[in-house]
Formats: C-alpha cells, structure tokens, sequence
C-alpha cells in the first residue's frame, strides 16, 4: 500500500520544476496558477534564482508546495496515476502537509498557494531576526534531544521541533539557548548540534503570533473534504475529518514534526511504499525509520514514466 509524502522546506533549489514545466503544459499550468495567486511570478524565481530570495521562508514555501504539485498534476494527467486511487493516505513534512492537502483535495492550488505564503511571512514575522535559531542535532534520538532542549533552556525557549528520524531531530528556540545546547550536545550523548541556515525559530512557543494569523486565515479558507486520509504532524495520527485537520494546522506553527512517529504510524496501518513528490528528502528519512518499507522520490519525467510503469 502507497503514502504519497510531500517535503518540506530545505527541499527548495533554484531550477526546481524548470523540467517539468519545459516537458509538461500540466506542469506548467500549476506554476502560473500559483503565479496569478500570489501576484508575482514565483516560477520565475525558481527558475533563475537568486537562491537567497528562494530561500527567504515566504517564497520558499509556496515553491515548494507548487512543485510538488506541478509533479502530482503529470503523473495524474500525463500518466493516468491517480492519487485517490494509488494512495491509501498521504503526509508532509511541516509546509508540506499544506501540499498533501492540496494533493488530496483539501485546499485549491490557489489557496494553498496564498496559506503558505502567509503562513511564511507569519512566520518571519513572529521574532524579529537575530533573536530565534534552529539546530539540528545529529546522532540524536527523541529522549536525549529533549533532555538537551531542557538542560539548555535556562529560563528561555529551548524545545524539540521536529523529530525527523531516529539519527537527527532538530530543536528550536532563543538564539542563546540553542548556541548552549550545540555547546553542550556532546555531554548528552549527542555527536554533534548543527546551527541551520534558517530565518526565524519555527515549531516551537515563540510562534504563537504566527498561530493566531494563521488560525484567521484558515477560518477565510478552511480545509474541504479530502480524498484519503492525511498523517498529521502533530499528532503523528490518521485525519479524516476537515474541521480536525483545521485545528491541527493551527496547532502544527507552534507544534512539534513528529515526523518519525508518523511514518511508523502509517507503516504499522499497512504502508510499505513511500512516495515522495517533489524532492529527495523525506526517502532517506523514511529508509532510516522503517528500513522494511519501500521509498520512491518522484522529481523528473523519468522518475514519473517509471513509477507509471509500475503501477501498470
């Protein structure tokens, strides 16, 4: 049984789509749709760059979902792979679940589009720049993470942001308390921690002002039914119900990835192939956390002809 999986941001690279656009109207269509939507052509930044502005959140995350997109949207009508009838659920890694949704029906390109570049400038809006920072912790498991997070906290924000796998979680706080947590990661049986090229502190308490912007806009363009049911982050469980997942978008701003809890939660439920459209990220995390299952990232033509192929 199929998950189709979307990534997150760090996925982004300048030139992204530029294939599939130049291969595919369908592909295409989805960049100027989303072009239109956000009144500025987007497309073109992640064609030519510059990659620092691709990589400033607010573009960075409509980008991401558009490829995505633009990928489901051949492999559905150039290659008759339909994602209501290969998959059996879907999830995304952070910006991502917006794209699963999008992918299942749940939100127009359009708005997803519009969510997530509010939701990016939300989120740069939160803290203002210098005072928030991310690192990621390698040869870290979820225990000695959080024992970290609260050992470097010192009265400021120091929390676990995203579980990504069994070797790498990323925490997420005040500048100063992530600077003692890389400094103290050996201590804690932690190879090392990692600072990220990131612009604000997100998944963690000093969101709040993103959440409630977010939960404004969500109650403008809430979620519609979807086609298969989604893997929440923050849960980490199976979303049926369009006004729940409303809710947990709201909460997600704030809220732990529990990335590695929701990929065993889907392997246990039956999944034993990931899809990954759009990028090569989320493949190898799954690999580390159910090395059973099997794991396919969709990004060229190619990849599309012979997943296709497969499906028969």
């Amino acid at each position: 049984m199929n998950a189709f999986i979307f990534p997150g941001q760090g996925s982004q690279k300048v030139g992204m789509g530029v294939e599939l656009a130049e291969a595919s109207a369908h592909a295409r269509e989805v960049f100027e749709e989303v072009d239109e939507a956000l009144g500025q052509k987007l497309s073109a930044l992640m064609k030519d760059g510059p990659e620092a502005d691709l990589t400033m959140t607010a573009n960075a995350q409509p980008a991401i979902m558009a490829n995505s997109i633009a990928t489901l949207r051949v492999l559905e009508k150039e290659f008759g792979v339909i994602l209501a009838d290969k998959a059996e659920c879907v999830a995304g890694h952070s910006l991502g679940e917006y794209s699963a949704l999008c992918a299942a029906g749940a939100f127009s390109l359009s708005d997803a589009a519009r969510l997530l570049r509010l939701r990016g400038t939300a989120m740069q809006d939160a803290v203002p720049v210098g005072v928030g920072a991310m690192a990621a912790l390698l040869g870290a498991d979820i225990e000695k993470a959080t024992a970290l997070a609260a050992a470097a906290a010192q009265g400021q924000v120091c929390e676990v942001a995203n579980d990504n796998d069994p070797t790498q979680v990323v925490i997420s706080g005040h500048v100063e308390a992530i600077e003692r947590a890389i400094e103290l990661a050996k201590d804690h049986g932690i190879k090392r921690g990692i600072k990220l090229p990131v612009s604000a502190p997100f998944h963690c308490s000093l969101m709040e002002p993103a959440a409630r912007r977010m939960e404004a806009a969500l109650g403008d363009a809430p979620p519609q039914a979807f086609s298969v049911p989604i893997f929440a982050n923050v849960t980490a469980a199976r979303v049926t119900d369009a006004g729940e997942e409303q809710r947990l978008l709201v909460e997600q701003v704030t809220g732990r990835v529990r990335w590695r809890e929701s990929v065993l939660a889907m392997h246990a439920a039956g999944i034993d192939r990931f899809v990954e459209l759009g990028g090569k990220v989320l493949g190898p995390m799954v690999g580390r956390i159910a090395p059973d299952a099997a794991t396919v990232s969709l990004v060229t033509m190619e990849d599309l002809e012979n997943f296709a192929k497969e499906q028969g």
